[in-house]
């Protein structure tokens, strides 16, 4: 009888394994291959590299108004590549009016604060009503996560930093959007903070992260319930909120009210893992990077690389958005796309810890 019920405790683990496993691969897209899609007039960036040997990636990256791009570079991420795992992360500056533009990295100034351990991930940006430039980077220094708040110091090309925030309903963030100087909406990607934990959360599908929305006076809970909530951004008239869950291939639209609170709309799904979300200032279509199979990039091999894939969502709020697949490139000239912006018929597309691609569209 106890050998019976060993045998049968068995047989149901490893079924609930299989069960899990194959979860797993759907949710990673572990089978996808690419299709190429190409555009004509497209070059790598110069200067995304900490040596001949080493890129240090773009993982997000926005662009203002006027053409001047901030691009976040050199992130190390638990369980994901990085060439260059000893060197910080930086701030890159490039101009999008130039013709051939390249890029510079932005000093950093502030007695208070570490450059050694920067490490950024999601960026934004809000600009004030006197036109002054405030820049927010999450953080993750010694893979603890905080916002930091800089201002942005043209003439002098650096970045005065002015804060750091950190909050117990902030442990582990991935992207941001502003909404104001010190206020934001943000994606946690785990629930746990624990690294076990956090590679169990994963596997198991416990869609456990969530979104919060932080000011000095109120940080709360705004929405839940993600498999790994990743990018984040508002719609130019700040009525809807956009958020990309990673390993569900979806992003969700929802209503912002007037207390910062949200409302879910509607969700779009995709057949590739959604990364950060770009809006474009004019016409509203959102612009995402993606990562056509999650298996490559969680399990990197440099024999077999992870793909990249850019597209465009028009007219979101309609009954019938118009998806189109932009570029889609097997990792031969950029691997691990996760971003993508454009700025006057020119397409910037960044990278977890690769290259960064500028098109001219």
């Amino acid at each position: 009888m106890a050998k019976l019920m060993l045998l049968t405790l068995l047989g149901l683990g490893l079924a609930l394994f299989r069960d899990h496993r194959a979860s797993y691969q759907t949710r990673l897209n572990a089978f996808r291959e690419i299709t190429p899609v190409e555009l004509p007039n497209c070059n790598l960036v110069k200067g995304i590299v900490f040596s001949s040997l080493a890129e240090t990636g773009s993982e997000d990256l926005e662009i203002l108004l006027n053409g001047l791009a901030f691009i976040s570079s050199g992130l190390k991420y638990p369980g994901i590549k990085s060439f260059a795992p000893d060197q910080p992360g930086k701030i890159l500056l490039m101009d999008l009016n130039e013709e051939d533009p390249t890029v510079l990295e932005l000093r950093v100034i502030g007695s208070n604060f570490d450059q050694s351990s920067f490490n950024p991930h999601g960026i934004s940006t809000f600009t004030d009503e006197d036109n002054t430039v405030y820049l927010l980077v999450v953080n993750h220094p010694d893979f603890k996560s905080t916002v930091e708040l800089f201002k942005f110091q043209e003439e002098e090309k650096s970045l005065l930093h002015l804060k750091t925030i950190k909050h117990k309903l902030l442990p582990n963030l991935n992207d941001i959007v502003a909404v104001g100087p010190e206020h934001f909406y943000a994606t946690n990607d785990h629930y746990f903070v624990d690294p076990y934990l956090r590679s169990w959360e994963l596997y198991l599908g416990l869609a456990w992260s969530y979104v919060v929305y932080y000011s000095p006076n109120e940080v709360r809970v705004m929405a839940d319930g993600f498999d790994l909530a990743n990018g984040i951004n508002i719609s130019p008239d700040g009525k809807y909120v956009y958020i990309s869950e990673l390993l569900a291939h979806k992003i969700h639209v929802y209503e912002k009210h007037a207390n910062w609170t949200l409302t879910p709309l509607k969700s779009l799904d995709f057949n590739t893992l959604v990364d950060n979300i770009s809006v474009d200032p004019v016409t509203g279509d959102l612009w995402v990077g993606c990562h056509p199979n999650g298996m490559k990039i969680f399990f990197y091999d440099p024999e077999n690389p992870p793909a990249s894939e850019v597209i465009r969502i028009q007219d979101i709020l309609t009954e019938e958005p118009k998806v189109t697949q932009v570029y889609a490139e097997n990792g031969t000239m950029l691997q691990g796309s996760s971003v993508a912006s454009v700025y006057k018929g020119k397409l910037l597309v960044g990278t977890v810890f690769h290259r960064a691609l500028y098109c001219k569209l």
